[in-house]
């Protein structure tokens, strides 16, 4: 067996993880908010200290951040920008703190991460997501040693179901239960990650994969040998080019070390080999079966169900798909150990989830917690609530398929029992902010749009189920819908729930069946009233003068389509025939004359 301590000189790389240095997130988030430059940048002022890159450490809403350690302190700073890296650099130079850009000098400082729980991503934001050796020198690598060396397969799925991990795509179905309907199978054998991740909003597995992607490896490698297959595929979008490029890197890193390929670590005769496959962004390849068709270079859609993956799957072979959040949980699992791993969660859903944080709300980023924490929780202690004093109405979980839980169940613990009572899902790990700005019908609308676009065609349900579902709302939200239409809309969205063949139809009247429910009231103004009270449906929406304004003409100067009329120093008035919505009169009225209704 390869010794890791001595291949990896895992002392040596300690000492450096430790020392004084300057970091700076280069994940997605860090990238898209400017974060490269601010890297060379730092790179070229000659500063004394080295500087890396690391993943993402959760802080969404600080983007660019970067962590100084120097003389044994460590600063977090964040918002650097082009406009205040210069000072960022001279305060370095000078051994000083830079107030101005600084967070705090340790995470758990902060209400965004006092009450989370980091496993999973404990290396997000810490290591270099490039070198394979930081892993090992946090522990990485050395449970598939142990399990190499100690566990037969059926010992390391017995110790999965001990730790009653469940899988963390959406439908939370034991981990170990999965694995179990293949391990005894002979012959050819696939493991296969779900890397897809289509959900607006949820970029929690694109996370873990640019900032640890050796614990999505390490957690693939452990499953394979736990159900006996001697390859893999990772199936990740191609519109996602960091994700690409970082596992494209990861997986050469690991084969280099021998970590992936014949007779890994030195163990004869446990061979395992992975590709990473690109798919074209279909959603519905969320779904696995449409995942293994396209895998095949067929189109993807789902499969009728039997026969299972399990029993036929990729190729026709027995195959196993697990999501990326699943298999960086079984790598923590043997980490840490099952016994503990099962201390964190309920008595049904141990472990922690990785969520999205996203919507009207202050902090928004990935965080990742232990299950049965409450919404209230996530949104308020975590999150920071709504920003601007705006009034939470709602929050949507589980994706564009998921449902939406009003404020006043807010207590409501984050498992996936509790939440489907709730007419929501887990789903991936996304929540989505809602505000008092937010029209409910709007919100069913849009999902709606989204899922109907994305329906594969396959079975009658979903496709002309949604798409007939969507024209109902639309038709409401225009203020042209009956009140008889409710009924119509429940019925046939409990039809498209009940008899479509995957789960993307199964599960994409949630948002209108949620709605429905908690905010019916909404629906039954759009239709009586032909009002949005939150004024977010266009067609609805109406911008009044109102007797604050003094006839100075600002508004029809401005208003590109010459609906403004009046005299001056007389009240103006919009013809609303004519009026497209755009703003413009409120936004230029310096005395606020203008309002929405």
């Amino acid at each position: 067996m390869i010794e890791l301590s001595k291949k990896f000189d895992i002392e040596k790389i300690k000492q450096e993880l430790e020392a004084d240095r300057i970091t700076i997130g280069l994940a997605i988030c860090g990238r898209a908010s400017g974060g490269w430059n601010i890297y060379e940048q730092l790179k070229s002022a000659n500063l004394r200290l080295p500087v890396e890159i690391t993943g993402c450490i959760g802080m969404c809403h600080n983007e660019p951040i970067v962590t100084v350690k120097q003389n044994n302190i460590t600063s977090v700073y964040g918002r650097v920008n082009p406009g205040n890296v210069d000072k960022l650099i001279d305060c370095i130079k000078n051994n000083r703190e830079c107030k101005e850009l600084l967070i705090c000098h340790d995470l758990n400082e902060l209400d965004f991460y006092k009450k989370q729980k980091r496993l999973v991503m404990e290396n997000c934001g810490v290591i270099n997501p490039f070198k394979i050796e930081h892993y090992v020198a946090k522990g990485g690598y050395f449970p598939l040693k142990k399990i190499l060396m100690q566990m037969s397969p059926k010992e390391v799925v017995e110790e999965i179901k001990k730790s009653g991990l469940r899988g963390r795509g959406g439908g939370g179905f034991p981990v170990w239960q999965k694995w179990s309907f293949v391990v005894d199978k002979q012959g050819k054998k696939y493991m296969i990650c779900n890397a897809d991740e289509g959900d607006p909003g949820a970029f929690m597995n694109k996370t873990v994969m640019v900032s640890d992607p050796f614990r999505v490896i390490e957690g693939m490698t452990i499953a394979a040998y736990a159900i006996g297959a001697d390859e893999g595929y990772i199936y990740a979008r191609a519109e996602s080019p960091l994700v690409i490029e970082t596992m494209e890197k990861a997986i050469a890193s690991a084969y280099s070390h021998n970590l992936l390929g014949k007779n890994i670590l030195g163990f004869e005769g446990f061979n395992f080999d992975v590709h990473l496959q690109r798919g074209a962004g279909a959603f519905v390849c969320g779904e696995e079966t449409a995942l293994l068709n396209s895998i095949e270079g067929k189109r993807g859609m789902p499969r009728p169900r039997p026969p299972y993956p399990a029993d036929f799957g990729l190729f026709g072979k027995p195959t196993v798909v697990n999501n990326v959040g699943t298999l960086a949980h079984v790598a923590t699992v043997f980490k840490i150990g099952a016994e503990e791993y099962a201390k964190t969660g309920t008595e049904k859903s141990k472990g922690t989830k990785e969520i999205c944080l996203t919507g009207r709300i202050a902090r928004s980023g990935i965080i990742e917690v232990p299950l049965g924490m409450t919404i209230r929780e996530i949104v308020f202690g975590i999150g920071g609530g709504c920003p601007d004093g705006r009034e939470m109405k709602a929050v949507l979980t589980g994706g564009p398929a998921g449902g939406c839980i009003p404020k006043e169940f807010f207590d409501t613990p984050l498992d996936y029992e509790t939440l489907q009572q709730h007419g929501s899902i887990m789903g991936s790990g996304g929540i989505v902010a809602l505000s008092d700005e937010s029209c409910m019908v709007e919100v069913a609308r849009f999902f709606m749009s989204f899922t109907q676009s994305e329906s594969c065609g396959k079975c009658t349900p979903c496709r002309e189920g949604t798409k007939r579902l969507l024209e109902m709302i639309t038709n409401i939200t225009r203020g042209v819908g009956e009140e008889a239409d409710l009924e119509k809309i429940r019925l046939l969205a409990e039809f498209v729930r009940d008899n479509s063949l995957c789960g993307l139809g199964q599960n994409a009247p949630n948002p209108i069946l949620s709605t429905l429910r908690f905010f019916r009231n909404e629906y039954i103004t759009h239709i009586k009233n032909k009002e949005c009270c939150a004024g977010a449906c266009k067609s609805l929406m109406k911008y009044i003068i109102t007797d604050k304004c003094v006839g100075c003409g600002n508004c029809a100067k401005h208003c590109p389509v010459q609906c403004i009329s009046g005299e001056p120093r007389k009240k103006y008035v919009i013809d609303q025939s004519k009026c497209i919505k755009c703003g413009t009169c409120q936004e230029v009225c310096a005395f606020k004359a203008v309002i929405k209704k």
